[in-house]
């Protein structure tokens, strides 16, 4: 089973900074400081390129700070490898694991160029059979994230890895999310039917309810967004942990492997109380969370047309890209219909940007 935590028989605990150091290294090194500082294992990086992820056209993206252009934000994210290449050395130094997540092919290359020992894929690109295939040659130890996602649509992502390679992160892709729409159950439900080891990527506010109670279920790994103050400008830092909650996660974590499954959800039903315990464990049977519904097909990748294309035009390789579709655009195909898209004539007129269907083909 997938084991790669650097304390023996104890969770990975990941503190993902994303892109909260705005691109600047001084305060980069702080985050790191103070995630080694709070007890993380690990500290996670997003390398992130505009084009990969988005198109120009996406427009307003509502995220926890408010509804921005993230496209532009992302442009503006754009870091040269050598920053993370700086990075990963620092994050070494402290004796932590250096983790960052690709979006697409290029990132995906220079992620692996830094000689990185593990990898990670982001729940919107566990559709994105191109970079699940790319990542999966590394042959390296993966976290794949399930967040907006269907059972078949994990099923399809693990058949890409050996088993052993892969830890399954469950993941309720709302920002924040709540803690009640967890169903933490359904971890031992993935790791019986799958047979992987697995985790949780958490979202939600409170720093002790949901990654205790993921331990008591079996988590082998934790992932929490990681601020210096949720008052900070990162995408994310409004419903990242400070270093003060971090610590406290970290504490509940270390508590709920020496306690024991039983004995620490004995305890916190003693204390939050069994109503509030019982929802957040759920029923273990795999659903899209009320807080992520209306994200599914918007949030995963899907075929969008890059350029406007005209009614009678040969769609070509580099005319489509797979992307996240937000709030704007109307969704596409899933990207594993790429081949089957290409050469195909348009029937209409495909505006740029816009998902591509059968029925425009």
């Amino acid at each position: 089973m997938w084991d790669r935590s650097p304390n023996k028989n104890a969770t990975l605990i990941i503190a993902e900074l994303g892109t909260g150091h705005g691109g600047e290294k001084r305060k980069a090194r702080r985050l790191v400081d103070a995630a080694a500082g709070a007890g993380a294992d690990c500290v996670k990086f997003q390398m992130v390129f505009a084009d990969e992820i988005l198109h120009p056209n996406t427009g307003l993206v509502p995220l926890p700070g408010g509804s921005i252009r993230l496209y532009d934000r992302f442009k503006a994210l754009e870091m040269d490898v050598s920053f993370f290449s700086e990075m990963k050395s620092y994050v070494e130094s402290k004796g932590l694991i250096f983790l960052c997540t690709p979006f697409g092919l290029k990132s995906a290359r220079l992620v692996r160029e830094l000689e990185c020992s593990l990898m990670k894929i982001a729940s919107p690109e566990l559709n994105f059979d191109a970079l699940l295939q790319r990542v999966a040659g590394f042959e390296l130890p993966t976290l794949l994230s399930s967040g907006v996602s269907l059972l078949s649509d994990i099923e399809r992502a693990l058949d890409f890895f050996p088993k052993q390679d892969v830890c399954l992160l469950h993941c309720v892709t709302a920002y924040p999310a709540p803690a009640e729409d967890y169903n933490l159950r359904v971890l031992r439900s993935y790791a019986a039917v799958f047979g992987v080891s697995v985790g949780v990527s958490d979202h939600s506010l409170d720093p002790v309810l949901v990654p205790g109670l993921s331990v008591a279920m079996g988590a082998s790994v934790i992932e929490k967004h990681f601020c210096l103050s949720r008052e900070d400008e990162g995408l994310d830092d409004p419903v990242a942990l400070p270093p003060a909650d971090f610590l406290r996660m970290v504490a509940a974590i270390r508590s709920a492997e020496s306690t024991g499954s039983e004995r620490t959800i004995a305890d916190f039903v003693s204390e939050y109380g069994r109503a509030k315990v019982d929802a957040i464990l759920g029923d273990g049977v795999k659903r899209l969370a009320p807080a992520e519904r209306a994200n599914y097909e918007r949030t995963n990748r899907s075929l969008h047309a890059l350029h406007n294309i005209r009614e009678g035009d040969s769609i070509g390789a580099t005319d489509i890209a797979a992307l996240r579709t937000e709030k704007i655009l109307r969704p596409g195909l899933p990207p594993r219909f790429f081949d089957s898209i290409v050469g195909r004539i348009a029937r209409v007129d495909i505006p740029s940007g816009e998902g591509i269907r059968f029925e425009d083909i």
